[in-house]
């Protein structure tokens, strides 16, 4: 693949400590915490609060790193490590989303038209997917199921001789920091034909759907999901305000707090129940496309719109790139005056909202809300694209040949990426960015890592040395609620509110 830009940009340390997103973290984490505790009357997951407590690790060199030299004038680099979280982060979102793009197109889907697919969900049962993976899992096999029927009837094949094939990459986030799950699925745009021993033959080719076809393909998928879900009795309907209830036992607190996320609005603090505050209100259906290849059905949405042409490898990336982003920009999170978190649109809503404005506690809820549950896969793969596929190996793109040269392999930094499937974070910083890690800033020479430092007093000796800051960023420790009139009116308050006064004068 072709790195986008001719100029190549040497590495510079990303410094989170200094970002906005950080900063809020560190002086309202532990604060957020005692209030979701006092309001909600039970604690934060486990993981959750891992989550929050590598994040603020993570790109910290007072916390370890690795420490890069160059081999011509021994200029030396460091690299922190990061924390690798799914949640919010938006450097190991960026590396996520680098590197299963270039998976996915390197290794996974073939050199065929690939056409994306996106599902979502009214707001009920966006909070069913997020509590009850079991239940995604099964909307996902539904929204599989009924997408390759329609590219069997399409092509003019049978359930018997033939097979499609699709990634799905499951988003959990909205437009504003709310969680909303949705479906990307990546299908390739037509069918495999197979042989009596399942083994593929031919591909046909689909044309592209019409505007009818892709509403009657929701229209299967939403009767197949809602007929589960009361078999199951998963959701119980609500018949006093014409809708639905999900259950959530009282310790859930993470369900509690997305289910908040899910419909807009806050769980704790002086917002509790009340939504966020835009240019305009925000309304439920997250402003999903309204033209073209789409249909809407009872809060349901499809889109067929976005397809790339079996040559289009370059394009095809910059797709897997797009919904396997990281869940916050950070570039378009800001504070203003009063303190407030300002969060900007990529584009305007249709209905002129262009930002979100929230206080810092309520920017740490919709945080919480993102955190995906542990041993939740978000990328999965159907058909001939799963990995317990008999004949996979002949649909995915093949490896490169090597070149033998007087006895000698010779391969290509190229033909090296693909070779590999975990590609190394320079190479992709280079592949998307054009940002050179390997070369040596200096002198032009190849840099190349010497020692993995995670030694406490080894980590401060040399951050000494560097004239680096040698201490992590403290967190603001937990602030108390607002005193009131009768806090003031207590003497034993009072008494200790003038000593604290007193010392710190």
């Amino acid at each position: 693949m072709s790195v986008p830009n001719a100029q190549t940009y040497h590495y510079q340390r990303h410094e989170p400590e200094r970002t906005t997103l950080y900063k809020l973290v560190q002086e309202n984490w532990l604060t957020f915490q005692h209030q979701v505790e006092q309001d909600l009357g039970h604690p934060l997951p486990d993981f959750v609060i891992k989550e929050f407590e590598e994040y603020l690790r993570c790109g910290t060199l007072a916390h370890g790193f690795l420490r890069a030299q160059c081999t011509s004038c021994h200029h030396e680099m460091l690299v922190a490590f990061s924390c690798k979280k799914r949640g919010f982060c938006p450097s190991c979102g960026a590396r996520r989303m680098s590197e299963t793009a270039a998976h996915l197109v390197d290794h996974v889907l073939p050199h065929k038209n690939i056409r994306q697919w996106v599902l979502t969900f009214p707001v009920p049962i966006r909070l069913c997917l997020a509590v009850r993976p079991k239940v995604m899992a099964r909307a996902l096999d539904i929204a599989h199921l009924v997408i390759g029927q329609y590219y069997r009837k399409k092509t003019g094949l049978t359930p018997n001789n033939s097979k499609s094939g699709a990634v799905t990459l499951i988003q959990r986030f909205g437009g504003s920091l709310n969680l909303n799950i949705h479906f990307h699925q990546l299908f390739v745009d037509g069918c495999y034909e197979l042989n009596e021993q399942k083994e593929p033959i031919d591909f046909w080719v689909a044309s592209p759907p019409t505007v009818k076809e892709i509403e009657e393909v929701l229209t299967k998928i939403i009767s197949k999901l809602t007929k589960y879900m009361e078999r199951q009795k998963i959701i119980i309907r609500d018949d006093d305000k014409g809708g639905f209830q999900i259950p959530i036992p009282d310790e859930d607190t993470l369900s509690k707090l997305q289910a908040t996320s899910v419909t807009y609005r806050f769980a704790t603090g002086k917002s509790k129940g009340k939504k966020a505050m835009v240019l305009k209100s925000i309304s439920d259906n997250d402003h999903n496309a309204t033209k073209g290849l789409v249909s809407k059905n009872s809060g349901f949405s499809l889109h067929a719109g976005v397809a790339t042409k079996a040559h289009e490898r370059d394009r095809l990336e910059k797709v897997c790139r797009y919904i396997a982003r990281p869940s916050v920009a950070e570039e378009r999170l800001s504070t203003n005056d009063q303190g407030d978190v300002i969060y900007k649109f990529k584009k305007p809503w249709d209905d002129g909202t262009t930002a979100l404005k929230l206080t810092p506690m309520e920017l740490m809820e919709r945080l919480v809300a993102l955190v995906p549950r542990p041993r939740v896969h978000l990328t999965r793969y159907h058909g001939v694209l799963g990995p317990h596929y008999k004949y996979r190996k002949q649909i995915v793109p093949e490896p490169p040949k090597l070149k033998i040269v007087q006895d000698q392999e010779i391969i290509e930094p190229k033909q090296l990426e693909l070779k590999k499937k975990n590609i190394p974070w320079a190479r992709l910083l280079a592949r998307v960015f054009g940002i050179d890690v390997e070369t040596c800033s200096k002198c032009g020479g190849k840099m190349r890592i010497i020692a993995a430092i995670e030694d406490s007093k080894v980590i401060r000796k040399i951050l000494d040395h560097m004239g680096l800051d040698t201490k992590p960023p403290r967190l603001t420790p937990d602030r108390g609620p607002p005193l009131t009139e009768s806090h003031l009116k207590d003497d034993f308050f009072q008494q200790h509110f003038d000593d604290f006064h007193q010392f710190n004068d």
